[in-house]
């Protein structure tokens, strides 16, 4: 059977934008579609009702929330096949245990300002740090709910010499689903802080034309499989000198999907973010999508 698109629901307008995003995404992968509402240890961040039981009435008004979102996706989506249910564990569990046989599990995200960012509640820092398949953050805002034709999938690679191929599925499959083209990104870190000024905001650096050719032909040898799968997948190529954070999100300023990766492995401080990761995900104005590998 396929692997199913997963969306948590938390009843909050952002979790009912990533739902969204996710249901096309499933529908233009042929997938199905599950959403996810866990409210156990909740109660207190749900609405006190004004009379009658307070805790049937916090079990009823949770109970809408998949099932509302289940009767609003069906209308706009319709044949995509869809199951909501409501799970009596905390989020985190309940989302970790689901990522285990999903294609994609899908989180909404508040946005750090009106402009840009995401903000990473507890759940979606331990989700993502931890869960077994893809996590794509999505922002409830206008370019999340709705792509524009031409966006194009980036994926940021770091070392060439290693390129995870579950990095590249993903980001090769989420192109040829939407017939966008794919632009690879790799940055060779600064050799020291002269270079750049910020974040997001370093200049552009350059590299001598011997380091120019051999880079481009380790990123042609990574990408070359993927190609071959992926035959109808245009492949554009941006190679840069600078902060790699800062490289990533300028070449996806006007992109519809960022793909980075993440190592699966946990570290002796437990399982966390990568910094580039970690800058990326609060600073793109656009879903992010974190994939882990060995």
């Amino acid at each position: 059977m396929p692997r199913p698109v997963v969306v948590g629901l938390d009843g909050s307008p952002e979790s009912f934008t990533a739902a969204h995003w996710a249901a096309h995404e499933a529908q233009r992968r042929g997938l199905p579609l599950s959403l996810v509402h866990a409210w156990l240890g909740q109660a207190g961040e749900l609405p006190t009702p004004d009379s009658g039981d307070g805790e049937d009435a916090v079990g009823h008004w949770a109970q809408r929330i998949p099932r509302d979102a289940e009767k609003e996706l069906s209308g706009r989506y319709p044949g995509l096949p869809l199951t909501a249910e409501q799970v009596p564990t905390t989020a985190v569990s309940a989302l970790l245990e689901r990522a285990e046989g999903a294609e994609m599990l899908v989180l909404g995200s508040r946005g750090l300002s009106g402009l840009t960012g995401f903000l990473l509640g507890s759940v979606g820092q331990q989700v993502l740090a931890r869960a077994a398949c893809p996590v794509v953050m999505v922002r409830a805002n206008e370019r999340s709910a709705a792509e524009r034709p031409g966006d194009e999938v980036v994926v940021a690679l770091r070392n060439l010499a290693e390129v995870p191929g579950a990095l590249l599925e993903f980001a090769f499959a989420a192109a040829s689903a939407r017939g966008a083209t794919l632009r690879a990104v790799h940055v060779r870190r600064l050799p020291s802080s002269d270079y750049g000024y910020g974040l997001a905001t370093g200049p552009v650096g350059y590299l001598d034309g011997d380091l120019e050719l051999q880079v481009h032909r380790e990123l042609e040898k990574a990408l070359e499989p993927w190609r071959e799968k992926y035959p109808r997948v245009r492949v554009e190529r941006t190679i840069d000198l600078a902060f790699v954070a800062g490289a990533v999100l300028r070449a996806a300023a006007e992109a519809g999907l960022l793909v980075v990766g993440r190592r699966a492995h946990r570290s002796a401080l437990g399982p966390h973010l990568g910094p580039v990761t970690h800058a990326v995900l609060h600073h793109s104005p656009v879903p992010v999508a974190v994939v882990p590998h060995d």
